[in-house]
């Protein structure tokens, strides 16, 4: 089912500026089974987004075609002639299936840090169109540029299809700010156009100011909900709760506020909290031995609560929009040991999941799941896309730390710490992309730090550190992968094992042999504490770093070895030991500092002559991981 329907046509954008165009505008043995996620859905990924902001004309500077630095002419201007404007001048209109013709340009769902681009085009067959993003707020002279867009060919994969389009987001932004966003598409053959609009990000959900506050024990609790209106805060008692469903809404601007009036564990519900189809309420503060599930609800925010669940712990498993799930413990009941690991292991729940668009997933601690934070796959998947996992601690998850299974586009995986997974990051698959996985740190992973199965198409993946048992960067399938972004990542294998079935490798520094030849790598770190430095990339084998650089794009290569961190990191031996988290920020003076490749808005504050590969830039403080 299709949401988020009634996004204008180009033609009903305010005014586009163009030129041209035809309006203005695992599997078994190494690996897990492939088919673990059940029945192939029938919904279409290339959703109707509906706009989240006001749009205007304009013809303003701005950058070009995501090549780096804007243009493909080193003047970072996206029109070759070097002025620092935009322009569409010497492109003529598409007349042929090269050229490019503009649909709906959307911005969907912007969430606290992050705005989506999304543009859907037509034609563009040689795929040489380019497109490039700037912004700045509102008020501010100052424009900045947002990474490239990615140029996605129309496609389809595990019963979900997709247009031609151009997506990407723009990162580092600040909550409930506006901003003056500018898009800029330039075709060659033909198709040139320009467009600016004014986005806010959302906000952090907070009480409503001068909101009536009423207080609940466990005796009065369904009574004080019945009489609660729009924007009241019901604050709870110290006390044992039985498992309760709320039958009340908020409203945009006035939610409906539960929270414990003392410390989150003096306020026990012995039983699922039940928010089914629900909108504007905030959870805050409370424990609950159960569930907190909520399917069909809208901006939801469960935030600072004590989860101990016996399945899943907070979940939605049907459609909704704009959830803020922050600062949780969430603990389940699997345990780490050899039976549990993969897709058929002794494992149970999903620590956090949910499905539909505009989610934000931070600062929560995950423990003892099959997967600690998840979307949902094959035919639950419906509009996954915008959505924010952001600096969450996870440790222990028998199989996969975060599942960020058939997104749509614009899903960002940032700034994560996972130790102890079976499988770190999941993309099985992408739907066209961009998925990215930015900066996450990953320690003591025994298979993949990187599930790209399925045929997954679309994957970014920028400046994460692994430190893993076996291959360094292993995945394991006979599916072709195709059209990847990697840069700046750190990778650091070993000697590896046989556990519960799947054999993590023998220290092969890569081993991507499903990989296409449009997977586009280089600037990566690369070591093994087998002794040895080789590896295979498609049909493509090395034996030596200078093979890596002469015969891959992995012309920038680093290798490295554990010297490469500023703390010591042990080499995670026996993976089935439960291993502290680890401090993977790199020594001053080693060989990722400064020798990764300037992304233009994602690591323009790199220290020194440039930006640092893997996760971490030397010197700087660690992200705040869990709850705050």
């Amino acid at each position: 089912m299709l949401r988020g329907a009634g996004s204008p046509t180009c033609c009903a954008l305010a005014l586009l500026l163009a030129c041209g165009g035809s309006g203005a505008g695992e599997e078994q043995s190494e690996s897990e089974s492939a088919s673990e996620g059940g029945e192939a859905g029938t919904s279409e990924a290339e959703s109707t987004e509906s706009e989240s902001s006001s749009s205007e004309t304009s013809s303003s500077t701005g950058d070009g075609d995501g090549d780096g630095d804007g243009d493909g002419d080193g003047d970072g201007d996206g029109d070759g002639d070097g002025d620092g404007a935009p322009s569409c001048d010497g492109i003529g209109e598409a007349t042929d299936a090269n050229g490019t013709s503009f649909e709906a340009l959307s911005f969907p769902h912007p969430t606290l840090e992050h705005i989506s681009v999304h543009w859907s085009i037509t034609g563009d067959a040689n795929l040489n169109a380019e497109g490039r993003v700037r912004w700045r707020p509102i008020g501010s002279s100052t424009w900045r540029l947002a990474p490239p867009l990615m140029r996605v060919p129309a496609d389809s994969n595990q019963g979900f299809s997709w247009g031609d389009r151009f997506a990407g987001s723009i990162f580092g932004l600040e909550p409930g700010q506006g901003y003056e966003v500018e898009v800029f598409v330039r075709d060659p053959d033909g198709g040139c156009a320009i467009e600016v609009q004014e986005i806010v990000t959302r906000s952090v959900p907070r009480p409503m100011a001068g909101a009536s506050v009423s207080t609940a024990t466990p005796a009065t609790l369904t009574s004080v909900v019945a009489a609660a209106s729009p924007g009241d805060i019901i604050e709870l008692e110290a006390g044992s709760y039985a498992g309760f469903t709320v039958n009340k809404d908020g409203s945009p601007g006035a939610p409906l506020v539960l929270r414990a009036a003392g410390d989150a564990s003096s306020v026990v519900f012995e039983g699922d909290l039940r928010l089914d189809g629900r909108s504007d309420i905030i959870v805050e503060g409370i424990t609950v031995n159960g569930q907190i599930k909520f399917n069909g609800a809208n901006r939801l925010a469960i935030v600072g609560c004590t989860v101990n669940a016996e399945a899943d712990g907070i979940a939605m498993l049907t459609y909704g929009e704009d959830l803020y799930i922050a600062d949780n413990t969430v603990r389940g009941t699997t345990t780490w040991y050899e039976g549990a690991l993969g897709a058929s292991g002794d494992n149970l729940g999903e620590g956090i999941v949910v499905t539909g668009p505009g989610h934000v997933i931070e600062h929560n601690f995950v423990t003892g799941f099959r997967d600690a934070i998840s979307l949902l796959e094959d035919g639950g998947a419906d509009d996954q896309f915008s959505i924010d996992i952001l600096r969450n601690e996870i440790e222990l998850a028998a199989d996969d730390g975060i599942e960020a299974d058939f997104c749509f586009h614009n899903c960002r995986i940032v700034e994560n710490r996972l130790t102890n997974t079976f499988i770190a990051l999941s993309s099985q698959p992408g739907l066209g992309g961009p998925t990215y996985f930015v900066r996450n740190s990953i320690y003591s992973v025994i298979l993949s730090a990187f599930k790209l199965q399925r045929s997954s198409v679309g994957d970014v993946l920028w400046h994460n550190s692994v430190v893993k048992n076996g291959d360094g960067f292993g995945i394991y399938t006979s599916d072709v992968f195709s059209r990847q972004r990697i840069r700046n990542n750190l990778f650091l294998g070993g000697p590896g094992g046989t556990f519960n079935g799947y054999s993590s490798g023998q220290g092969r520094v890569i081993q991507l042999s499903a990989a296409d030849a449009s997977v586009d790598m280089d600037y990566d770190a690369y070591g093994s504490m087998a002794g040895s430095f080789s590896g295979e990339i498609g049909s493509t084998s090395f034996a030596s770093l200078a093979e890596l650089q002469s015969m891959t794009s992995e012309v920038h290569a680093v290798e490295i070895d554990a010297s490469v961190f500023a703390t010591a990191v042990p080499y995670p031996a026996t993976p089935l030991t439960p291993y502290p988290a680890r401090d993977l920020r790199p020594a001053a003076g080693s060989g990722v500092v400064d020798t990764g490749e300037a992304i233009a808005g994602l690591n323009d504050e790199h220290e020194g002559a440039g930006p640092d590969i893997g996760a971490h830039e030397a010197g700087r403080s660690l992200p705040a991981y869990g709850p705050r």
